[in-house]
């Protein structure tokens, strides 16, 4: 018999100890995503945008990468204000 038949995902992976890395990876995907519309939307190259953040095209490349889980919520609320979006982050 299936022991998790059942439970949900979440649960299935906290048993497995890693539901705080996939949850972080996918919310990481889904900013990433989001960050790479509004910059086609309004013409935002990498370049362009690492000037406004005073950076390196490298750090936007990490800030773009999905599977990058460390970038700072500082850093996130910068990007938000340069291509001129607010950050909104909640607990659900």
């Amino acid at each position: 018999m299936n022991q998790h038949t059942g439970s949900n995902f979440d649960d299935f992976l906290e048993q497995e100890g890693i539901l705080e890395e996939v949850s972080a990876k996918a919310h990481k995907r889904l900013l990433a995503l989001q960050l790479a519309d509004i910059m086609q939307e309004k013409s935002i190259t990498k370049t362009s945008l690492a000037k406004k953040l005073n950076t390196s095209s490298s750090q936007v490349d990490r800030i773009l990468d999905p599977d990058n889980t460390s970038i700072t919520i500082e850093v996130l609320e910068r990007v938000a204000h340069a291509v001129g979006k607010k950050l909104h982050i909640k607990f659900a």
